[in-house]
């Protein structure tokens, strides 16, 4: 059992889906948490009061827009300030689009690569100073199977994900010899809500249960033919936490159901 009583721990994009799955696994370790990510105003209010309650932490929000590097500092500097430190760092938050590389529009390359990409670089230069003053920290990056491998019509991502593995490696490296460590998580298909949508979109058009949509979303990449669910995402980036994990540096730790076995 990793215990985080007494630690902070900031995740991006974690208002819904594999951040929100992350964030519920670090708090039931006792971890306090600063949230980020849209959403109505009331659902995060009550998500803060729900979480707080159920695992006994402390939990705020920051709506920090991942696309401004000025707003990822603030945000920072406010986990740092309403916990007194931060030790976790999950840079998580993500967006997609999809397009051949030809047609694939400007401003939407720019969009991904700056959440996808630049955020990563943007959060962990923040916190680290932080992290080496009290000598002790986790960078988690969540990057793709797609870090990895490639996939037709995803250049943005793609690109951006292959990026977040090379940082993670970089940032591992430079602290090689301190408490602090980088490594990332490589998530084949998970079952969030968007892709839920997906699901029930692809079964209303095949005229297909949800059950038979879902397999045939995953038979093309993920052998398992099951999906990764945020709380096994959760559970590794809690292991990552631990001191068993204290010696794991610069990693690309895969849980694609046997995407990139192949």
């Amino acid at each position: 059992m990793t215990n985080l009583k007494g630690k902070a721990a900031l995740v991006t994009g974690s208002t819904s889906g594999i951040g929100l799955g992350i964030a519920r696994q670090l708090a039931g370790q006792g971890a306090d948490l600063m949230l980020n990510g849209f959403g109505d105003a009331a659902y995060i209010a009550e998500l803060c009061q729900s979480l707080s309650a159920e695992f006994g932490v402390r939990v705020a929000h920051n709506g920090a827009d991942m696309s401004k590097p000025e707003e990822i500092e603030a945000m920072v500097a406010a986990a740092e300030a309403a916990y007194g430190r931060l030790d976790v760092l999950v840079n998580n938050a993500g967006i997609q689009h999809v397009a051949p590389v030809d047609a694939f529009p400007v401003e939407r390359w720019d969009a991904v690569i700056a959440i996808n990409l630049s955020a990563v670089f943007h959060g962990t230069r923040a916190a680290l100073p932080g992290m080496k003053a009290r000598g002790w920290g986790r960078v988690i990056n969540i990057a793709s199977v797609h870090g990895l491998v490639a996939s037709v019509n995803k250049s943005a991502y793609v690109a951006a994900k292959h990026g977040v593995i090379g940082l993670t490696k970089v940032t591992a490296l430079e602290l090689a010899e301190t408490d602090i460590t980088c490594n990332a998580i490589c998530p084949g298909w998970v079952l969030t809500p968007l892709v839920q949508k997906q699901i029930d979109a692809l079964a209303a058009s095949r005229n297909l249960s949800v059950e038979e949509a879902g397999r045939e979303l995953l038979s093309e990449k993920q052998p398992s033919k099951s999906f990764v669910t945020p709380e096994q995402l959760g559970e590794l980036a809690v292991f990552l936490c631990s001191e068993a994990a204290g010696n794991m540096r610069g990693a690309a730790l895969t849980m694609d159901g046997g995407w990139t076995a192949q």
